[in-house]
């Protein structure tokens, strides 16, 4: 079974209502039984910001923070000092934001085969990782 790293702009579509042609690809996507599914920590504190400010309607803090004590079941992968100077390191090799650096990086460490994510260059392979937009058609 593939294991695939969660990127929060993936999570934000499955709860977002107000676009539902995203929202339903990503359920589709997420439906899929044959994956397992990663995040870290970083994911889950980038989606309770884009839940409680971005999403319109937000969601009150309470149902936030429901959503991701539910995610909590998921393998997380936390951060750590050696995990960040590596992502700076990508950052600077790649030419990518190191948040976007450390997403790779966890992804990386977590033997994730896949990264699903919205923002970076689908088909493209990072440290082993390879970049995949489920929202692409």
């Amino acid at each position: 079974m593939p294991r695939v790293f969660l990127d929060a702009n993936v999570l934000a579509y499955d709860l977002d209502a107000g676009t539902p042609d995203k929202q339903r690809k990503v359920r589709e996507a997420l439906a899929r039984p044959d994956h397992e599914f990663v995040i870290s920590t970083q994911v889950l504190l980038e989606l309770y910001v884009v839940l409680t400010r971005k999403l319109q309607p937000a969601l009150p803090e309470g149902a936030a923070a429901e959503v991701i004590a539910s995610l909590c079941r998921l393998p997380v992968v936390g951060t750590d000092a050696e995990q960040v100077q590596r992502a700076v390191a990508l950052s600077v090799r790649h030419q990518l934001s190191v948040w976007d650096a450390m997403i790779v990086t966890a992804a990386r460490e977590a033997g994730c085969e896949e990264l699903w994510t919205e923002d970076l260059a689908t088909g493209a392979e990072l440290r082993g990782v390879k970049i995949v937009n489920p929202l692409a058609d």
